[in-house]
């Protein structure tokens, strides 16, 4: 084979001759080009081995649907808290409103985006930090402890009491009146400081700015309320009336989960974030003066009995992972052997999970909701229960199935309450975290996104 720089006639000649060699590739290639390659990859076996039937289940609800818009993280986080609200209130039905904690998150993204860019009001333009702060102003996107800034600060309220709107389900045109306004914003502030302008008026300014972000949020979304009266039907016909109350009220007596008692760790085997270390991304977050993103990156195998554990103790468990590999949505399956593309183009695929994070073939791009697993005799996991947030169109009326072998390669993030963690990793919780840049792979869940067409859901757009 000739070593040279460019591709040589000859070698042309050669690749057609060993391609007509092999009689499995004119076969593949019948396959693959009158059908969808999914459907000629699909490996039979993974398919029946992704039965739902599990050892440990938690209760379930009907499933949520974020449709058009990349708020996961959020639905996940509100579809755990709904569990604790439904069982306080003896509801076989029920819902946070996504819509609510939307608005704030919008609201403080804006303002912590302005403060970002009052903070590099010297960076030049054209700056890796420049423009990756300017590529998407105000996401929809987030992590865990985004969503715990959110809760501790705003509460949370019942979805009735703020229902979706056409901009929450479908959020592209909303983002695109947004970043637009907040780019302009960001000129106008880094020309104040130019010329010379006082902090203190450059913030004035931006209070004025947010007041606009705040018009325009109000017209998509409607008003976020302040209080609302609260009353409700059980699941036995019976009525009760708990008055008017405000969100951090209804948060209180009716979830009673102790955020401060949670831990978020990932699962990150790249060379450059040893194990058993605290993280942190820089200019990654949504609430000015709220708690910043911490990870404590464990070994997968601690990383997997955190989560075993939970469910055991019928305890659902928040996760972020790579939902686009191996993935068929309308059967709901999540299998690292579900497509057998090596035997198909007959090559190996060897990449590990380090590989695929560092060359950039994985990263987070969804948050789902643990709420099963099928343990062996051995008590090791077969397979784990997902709870979805696609509506319940597709899997098991909208929950998944997910290998261990695909939970081992392509999760990353869970949130768990501390006491599941060995005890000689709770002090480094308290330690300083190691600073990532802001496009570390780690902090990917938090500016994913989708079709910015708006004429699909995200579910589409990590096929």
């Amino acid at each position: 084979m000739p070593t040279t720089k460019d591709i040589k006639p000859e070698q042309v000649r050669r690749f057609e001759e060993v391609f007509r060699a092999d009689p499995r590739n004119k076969l593949a290639l019948n396959a693959v080009t009158v059908n969808p390659l999914d459907k000629v990859a699909r490996n039979r076996e993974s398919v029946i081995a992704s039965d739902n039937t599990f050892s440990h289940t938690i209760t379930e609800l009907p499933i949520t649907n974020q449709k058009k818009s990349g708020r996961c993280w959020m639905f996940a986080g509100l579809n755990l808290f709904r569990l604790e609200a439904a069982k306080n209130l003896a509801l076989k039905e029920f819902e946070l409103s996504q819509s609510y904690l939307m608005f704030w998150d919008k609201l403080e993204k804006a303002n912590y985006f302005l403060e970002s860019i009052i903070d590099t009001a010297d960076e030049e333009v054209g700056s890796r930090l420049f423009m990756h702060l300017l590529a998407s102003p105000i996401p929809d996107a987030g992590q865990w402890d985004m969503f715990v800034n959110l809760v501790r600060k705003y509460g949370v309220v019942p979805k009735q009491v703020m229902p979706e709107t056409e901009s929450s389900s479908a959020t592209w045109p909303m983002n695109a009146v947004l970043s637009a306004k907040l780019r302009e914003c960001a000129a106008e502030l880094r020309r104040m400081h130019d010329n010379g302008s006082s902090l203190k008026d450059i913030r004035a300014r931006k209070g004025q700015m947010l007041e606009v972000i705040y018009r325009i949020l109000a017209i998509h979304m409607g008003e976020p309320p302040s209080e609302f009266n609260w009353q409700w039907r059980d699941k036995d016909n019976k009525f009760h009336r708990d008055g008017v109350i405000t969100s951090h009220e209804f948060h209180k007596k009716y979830i009673k989960l102790d955020m401060d008692s949670m831990a978020c760790l990932i699962n990150c085997p790249t060379k450059d974030k040893p194990f058993n270390k605290m993280y942190t991304i820089q200019y990654l977050g949504n609430v000015v003066g709220g708690d910043i993103i911490r990870y404590l990156n464990v070994d997968i195998d601690v990383f997997k009995k955190a989560a075993v554990d939970m469910l055991k103790d019928s305890k659902p468990v928040w996760f972020g992972c790579d939902v686009s590999k191996m993935m068929d949505r309308d059967a709901g399956i999540l299998n690292s052997e579900l497509y057998d593309y090596e035997l198909l183009y007959n090559t190996e695929f060897k990449a590990d999970k380090a590989e695929r994070v560092d060359y950039g073939h994985s990263v987070m791009t969804h948050a789902m909701v643990l709420t099963g697993v099928d343990l062996a005799d051995d008590d090791k996991p077969l397979k784990w229960r997902v709870e979805n947030s696609w509506g319940d169109k597709v899997g098991d009326k909208g929950y998944f199935v997910m290998s261990d072998a695909w939970f081992e390669g392509y999760t990353y993030e869970i949130a768990v309450e501390k006491k599941y963690l060995p005890k000689e990793l709770l002090h480094v919780l308290d330690t300083e975290p190691v600073r990532l840049p802001p496009w570390d792979p780690m902090g990917a869940l938090a500016h994913c996104s989708f079709c910015p067409t708006g004429k699909r859901s995200q579910a589409d757009c990590v096929r």
